[in-house]
Order: C-alpha cells, then sequence, then structure tokens
C-alpha cells in the first residue's frame, strides 16, 4: 500500500489518496473521523484546536461501506481557510494587497524555515512553514485509521500512550488488556496511564506555556496479534522493524526511536536481553519475555510489539530565540507562529497511526491481498502453519 498528502496548514483542505486497499475492507466516515477527533485532543494544543474541527470527506474508493480495491480519496477541510483566503489564495496575488504583501523573512530556529527556503528559493518562508506544519499529520492520521480498520479486521490491536513529558516519567505500566490500557489512556488529558504522572505533566506543560516556552516527551505504541514472520531478514529495506523507525522518526520532531528494551541493551548482558522461546500446542511458539519488543531478524516474532518515540520540544516559541532576517542579514527574535506548548498527547495518536500503516502495508505486500476475505483465510492459515512449525 501507499499513500500521498497533499495540502497546506492555512490551505483549503488537506487530502490523501490510499492506493493497495483490498477490496470488500468495510470502512466509513466515522472509522476515521474518531481517530482525527483524538489528534485533537491533549492539555498543552494551541488555539487552532479550537478552531477546527476535522471531519473527513471520502470521495472515492468506498461503495456502500466496502472498499472497492481502487484508489480511495480522503478530504480534510481547513475550517482556518477563511481567515487566510488572501494570504494563502490560489490564484495570482495582488501586488498593491499589504496584507498579501506581508512575507515571513526571518526563520524559526529548529524548523524547516531556513532550510526549505534555500532548498526552494523561497523568498517568504511562509511557503516552507505552511507544508512543514504538523497539521499535516491530520491526513497521516487518516490514513493510519485505515490502516488501524484492516488490522482489526485481522485480529490486530494497537494502542499508544504517553510515557514522559518536560522530564515527569510514569510509573512502569501494568495492564491486563489492550481494551484497559485505551479505556484509561483515553480519559487522561495527556493520554498517561499513571493518574499521579499525568498531574505532575500537566503542571509542567503549564509553566512552559506561562514562560512562552514549549516541551517535549516519549509515547509508546502497542501492537498485539501481529502474526509471526512478517517483514523480512534477506533485505535491508525490507524489515519490519526498519520500516517503523524510519515511519516514527517521519512525524513532525520526533528525533529518536526505540523497540523493547531500547537503548538500555547497551548496558546489559545478552542474557538479559534476548528472550527465550517456549511452545505450547494451545499458543504454538512464544517467547518468556518481550524484551526486544516483538521483532527479531527484522520480521514480527508474534509477540507484541512495543516501539517508542522521542519528541523534542516544538520549535514555535512565544519567547522565541535569536535569528537572522534573510533580507536584511540583521540578527531579530524569529517569528511567532500560532502553536501548541506541547503536542505530545496529539503526537501519540500520530505515531500510533504511522505504526498502523506500515504494518497494514506489510501484510498486503507479504500476503494475497485483492480480497479482504481471502486475505483474513490466508491470515488465520499462516498463523496456523506457525503454531505446528
Amino acid at each position: 500500500m501507499r499513500y500521498l498528502t497533499a495540502g497546506e496548514s492555512h490551505g483549503p483542505a488537506l487530502t490523501t489518496i490510499i492506493e493497495g486497499l483490498p477490496a470488500g475492507l468495510p470502512l466509513t466516515a466515522e472509522d476515521i473521523n474518531e481517530d482525527l477527533a483524538r489528534r485533537q485532543k491533549g492539555y498543552g494544543r494551541g488555539r487552532r484546536m479550537q478552531i477546527e474541527k476535522d471531519q473527513v470527506r471520502i470521495s472515492a474508493g468506498i461503495r456502500h461501506g466496502l472498499t472497492l480495491g481502487s484508489p480511495v480519496a480522503l478530504t480534510v477541510e481547513n475550517r482556518d481557510w477563511t481567515h487566510w483566503t488572501k494570504v494563502m489564495g490560489i490564484e495570482p496575488r495582488d501586488q498593491n494587497d499589504e496584507e498579501v504583501k506581508r512575507t515571513v523573512t526571518r526563520p524559526r530556529p529548529g524548523h524547516a524555515d531556513l532550510v526549505g527556503g534555500m532548498k526552494y528559493g523561497h523568498r517568504d518562508m511562509r511557503n516552507v512553514l505552511e507544508r512543514s506544519s504538523a497539521r499535516e499529520t491530520t491526513v497521516r492520521v487518516a490514513a493510519g485509521a485505515v490502516a488501524k480498520k484492516l488490522l482489526k479486521e485481522l485480529g490486530i490491536d494497537i494502542a499508544s500512550h504517553v510515557l514522559e513529558i518536560g522530564g515527569v516519567k510514569a510509573s512502569e505500566v501494568s495492564y491486563d488488556s489492550i481494551e484497559e490500557l485505551k479505556e484509561k489512556v483515553e480519559n487522561s488529558p495527556v493520554r498517561c496511564f499513571d493518574a499521579a504522572a499525568a498531574q505532575k505533566m500537566m503542571e509542567a506543560i503549564d509553566t512552559a506555556k506561562k514562560n512562552g516556552d514549549s516541551i517535549g516527551g516519549i509515547v509508546e505504541v502497542i501492537v498485539e496479534g501481529m502474526p509471526a514472520g512478517v517483514g523480512s531478514y534477506v533485505h535491508y529495506d525490507r524489515k519490519l522493524d526498519a520500516k517503523l523507525a524510519r515511519a516514527i522518526v517521519s512525524i513532525n520532531a520526533f528525533k529518536g526511536v526505540e523497540f523493547g528494551l531500547g537503548f538500555e541493551m547497551a548496558r546489559k548482558q545478552g542474557s538479559q536481553v534476548h528472550d527465550e522461546i517456549i511452545w505450547s500446542e494451545e499458543a504454538g511458539y512464544t517467547r518468556r519475555t518481550n524484551r526486544l519488543g516483538g521483532f527479531e531478524g527484522g520480521m514480527s516474532t508474534g509477540m507484541p510489539i512495543v516501539v517508542r518515540g522521542v519528541m523534542k520540544p516544538i520549535p514555535t516559541l512565544y519567547k522565541p530565540l535569536q535569528s537572522v532576517d534573510i533580507d536584511t542579514k540583521e540578527p531579530f527574535s524569529a517569528s511567532i507562529e500560532r502553536s501548541d506548548s506541547c503536542a505530545v498527547p496529539a503526537a501519540s495518536v500520530v505515531a500510533e497511526a504511522a505504526v498502523a500503516w506500515e504494518l497494514a502495508s506489510a501484510i498486503v505486500e507479504q500476503f494475497y491481498s485483492d480480497r479482504m476475505d481471502v486475505l483474513k483465510k490466508t491470515i488465520a492459515d499462516h498463523r496456523e502453519y506457525g503454531r505446528l512449525f
């Protein structure tokens, strides 16, 4: 499967076209709108989320609630576009309009403004910041919601939560089922399982906002029910954990990724890292532990997939850092754009979508996938083969 997104932060809409979905997958707008709403929540979000109420419009690829096997087109309108019609207009601009002549010439440190302007020759860096904005993740979440629906049909469930914000760490998470995890996380303003840590996280966000600053954190995505053997040890570019690592780091402001014990493995002995293999007639091959986060040799093991990503503080600050005006070359404080003081809770939903997409895409690539009913039977047969291997 593949998808392409288009659209600017304050343009008319954001669009994605998804290609490669099996025919016969049940899918409605509500399946997608639920995740779009989750992305907009979270303590620390800015005023933009008070303006937008993201709703998807499906314009191709689905008939009577089922995918057709042809490309699926999804569009999410930007309500804030009504305030930006002149600045972000499609047609040639009126050179005498003062509002249109207003340009961004002071790049923000940590953002794509300066380097993007240099790459494409944009003297008005609004041409860069509009596309590099995290608003683009809206349709990435929409695509991820479609992938999640496919995974759900195959008995694969996925959840995300926040482990750390601004140096405040959640205690070790312990739950009986992924449904319990999801229920508790969805009721937390910061999507944190640990209620005591969640309160401290909100206090840290309040402090950052008061100081005109921003803070980052760590999110975790957990996947249960993934069949063993998806991915490859044969080719580097088909390793499933490598694809997930790329997907996580491709999210705006994400700068690191780890699986299972992650970087802690560097401080442990091999006997404390690798997962012993066991077998039972009921479950087939499993592991005593899951320190490797569900992967061996670039392939899924059938154990829960556990992947974490670190998000840096958002670079748009209300107490901006020093920059240089690209026209005058004089030092100035960087431009101020409307932003969040912390977007980590929302970013966990984006990470969930990114992981879901890569897993669904890997399954569709590896198994026959023109028809959903055949794919479901193929995965069931694959699981049974693995159990008896």
